[in-house]
C-alpha cells in the first residue's frame, strides 16, 4: 500500500526536515506485519514528494498472533482479504510510528517551516472506503482540504469497486495533514487490523485536537476509529464535547468586537481586515521585534507567530484570564523550543510604565484605545508613546460616523468607554504624534463609505532612529 505526500514550498526538499527522513536515501522499517519504506521520488528545490510504501507479508498477517488480534480472524478471511494491499489502519499505524515527530509538529532544523502551513498534495491510490466516494470530502473538505475520492472500476458489469483514488490538496501545517490521515485513513476503511483498548481515546483526542471536536461528523468519525465500541465512543464524544465548550468560549472571549459591516465583507470579516492591515504595515516597516499591547486572547498573536521575520513576538494585557486563552490558542507547550522562545506573554497595565516594553521596533494597539477611560488616556500615551518608544505604533480605532450602517443605539461594544469620529481620531493622533516626536499617517480599513468613511481607523506612528 502506498502515499504519497507533496510539496511545492521553496525549497521544497524542506520537507525532509519536517519528516526527519533524508531525501537522498532510502529508509527502511519494520513493522508488525511487514516492511515500511520512506523514498523520495522527486526532490527538487521547486518540487518534493515523499512516498511511504507498506509491504505487508500475507503469510505473517494471517499467523496465529495476528489471528488473535484482526478483524479477518475467522474463517477464510484471514487467508483472502485485501489487508496488504489497499491503504486502511496499517497504513495510518505506519505514519504514527514513522512520522512521530512530524506528527508533533516538531522540528529541530526547521521549527519555524513546521508551524507554518505550506502547500501540500497527498495522494493514496488504492483506499477502501466505506461508505462510497462521496464520504471522503465529508471528511477532509471542513478541515481545509480539495477533496478527490475517483471510484476504482471493477469492470463494465459489475461497476464501482469499494475502493477510491484519494487525492487531497490544500495550504496547511504538515503536522496537521498527518494528523488528519492518521484518524481519517481507518475512519473510511471502518474496519481496524487490531484490538481496540481504552487508550484508543487518548490517540484520538491527541490526533484531533484543534480540529475534531467542531467536525460536523465527529460523531462518525469517533465510533468508527474506536471500532464501533459503544462505551469507548460514548467517553471519547463526552471529551470532544468538553473541548468544543472550551473552544467556543475562547470564541467569546477572542473577538469583543463581533459587529461586522453588512452583506459586503461578510466574506471576510473585519476583524481578519484589520489584522492583515496590521500585518502588512509592519512588514512595509521591517519591523522584526513586536509588541502586541492589549494583545487580548491573542488572534493578532497567532498570525504574527506564523510569520518568520517576527523574531520577538510580545503579547501584553492586564488580563490574566485573556493571556491564559491566548496561551492556549498558541499551543506554546506543544511549540519546538526554538519556536517558543520567540513568543512572551507579560501580564501588565498600559496606564502604567513598564520597562519591559522598551526598545522594541514596533508597537501594536489593536482595537485598545476605546477601551480605556478618557481621563486615563493620557497615561497611556505616556506609557507607550513617552517610555516605551518603540520605533513605530500602530493604532486602529472604531470610526462612530460609520455605527449607522449598523443600526445601533450607542456603542459598538458594551466595554468601549468611548469611539472618535474620523476628525476627533485626526486631532488626537496629531497631538500624540507633535508632543512625543513622531509622524503620522492615517488610514481606513473595511469598505469605504463616501459620506461616512470606513468602519475602523487606522493610525500609522514612525519616529526617526538616530544614526
Amino acid at each position: 500500500m502506498l502515499m504519497t505526500v507533496s510539496t511545492t514550498h521553496t525549497p521544497a526538499t524542506d520537507l525532509g526536515f519536517l519528516l526527519v527522513k533524508h531525501p537522498d536515501r532510502v529508509h527502511q522499517f519494520e513493522m508488525p506485519a511487514g516492511l515500511a519504506y520512506v523514498m523520495y521520488p522527486e526532490a527538487t528545490e521547486q518540487r518534493c514528494t515523499a512516498a511511504l510504501l507498506l509491504d505487508i507479508d500475507p503469510h505473517t498477517l494471517s499467523s496465529a498472533r495476528h489471528r488473535a488480534k484482526a478483524p479477518e480472524s475467522a474463517g477464510l478471511g484471514q487467508f483472502v482479504n485485501d489487508r496488504p494491499y489497499a491503504a486502511s489502519s496499517m497504513l495510518a499505524s505506519a505514519l504514527g510510528r514513522i512520522f512521530r515527530s512530524a506528527l508533533r509538529g516538531a522540528s529541530k532544523d526547521r521549527p519555524e517551516l513546521a508551524a507554518t502551513p505550506i502547500p501540500l498534495e497527498i495522494a493514496v491510490p488504492v483506499l477502501r472506503c466505506r461508505g462510497g466516494a462521496e464520504l471522503a470530502p465529508r471528511l477532509f473538505d471542513p478541515l481545509g482540504w480539495a477533496t478527490s475520492a475517483a471510484p476504482i472500476p471493477l469492470d463494465d458489469d459489475w461497476g464501482d469497486s469499494r475502493y477510491v483514488e484519494l487525492r487531497l490538496t490544500g495550504t496547511l501545517r504538515l503536522a496537521d495533514a498527518l494528523n488528519h490521515l492518521y484518524v481519517l485513513l481507518p475512519v473510511l476503511d471502518d474496519a481496524k487490523h487490531y484490538w481496540i483498548a481504552p487508550d484508543e481515546i487518548d490517540k484520538l483526542i491527541r490526533a484531533g485536537e484543534g480540529w475534531l471536536a467542531g467536525h460536523p461528523e465527529r460523531t462518525l468519525i469517533t465510533r468508527r476509529f474506536l471500532a464501533h465500541r459503544r462505551a469507548l465512543a460514548g467517553t471519547a464524544l463526552a471529551r470532544l464535547a468538553e473541548e468544543r465548550r472550551r473552544l467556543d468560549e475562547l470564541d467569546e472571549v477572542a473577538d469583543p468586537d463581533t459587529i461586522e459591516t453588512p452583506e459586503v465583507e461578510a466574506r471576510q470579516p473585519l476583524a481578519v481586515q484589520r489584522r492583515e492591515s496590521l500585518l502588512a504595515v509592519l512588514r512595509e516597516l521591517g519591523a522584526a521585534r513586536v509588541l502586541d499591547l492589549g494583545c487580548g486572547s491573542g488572534a493578532l498573536l497567532s498570525d504574527l507567530v506564523r510569520d518568520r521575520r517576527f523574531t520577538e513576538i510580545v503579547g501584553a494585557d492586564v488580563s490574566s484570564r485573556s493571556l491564559e486563552i491566548a496561551e492556549r490558542r498558541l499551543r506554546l507547550d506543544r511549540l519546538p523550543e526554538r519556536q517558543r522562545d520567540r513568543i512572551k506573554l507579560w501580564q501588565t497595565a498600559l496606564t502604567y510604565r513598564d520597562d519591559r516594553l522598551r526598545g522594541f521596533d514596533a508597537a501594536v494597539l489593536m482595537e485598545v484605545i476605546e477601551h480605556v477611560d478618557p481621563p486615563r488616556l493620557a497615561a497611556l500615551e505616556d506609557a507607550v508613546f513617552g517610555h516605551a518608544a518603540p520605533i513605530s505604533v500602530l493604532v486602529t480605532t472604531p470610526n462612530s460616523e460609520y455605527n449607522v450602517h449598523y443600526e445601533l443605539e450607542g456603542l459598538r461594544h458594551h466595554d468601549h468607554r468611548f469611539e472618535w469620529t474620523r476628525a476627533e481620531f485626526t486631532a488626537w493622533s496629531t497631538r500624540v504624534a507633535e508632543f512625543y516626536g513622531y509622524t503620522v499617517r492615517l488610514h481606513g480599513i473595511g469598505e469605504q463609505d463616501p459620506e461616512t468613511g470606513t468602519p475602523t481607523q487606522f493610525a500609522v506612528f514612525t519616529r526617526e532612529v538616530p544614526a
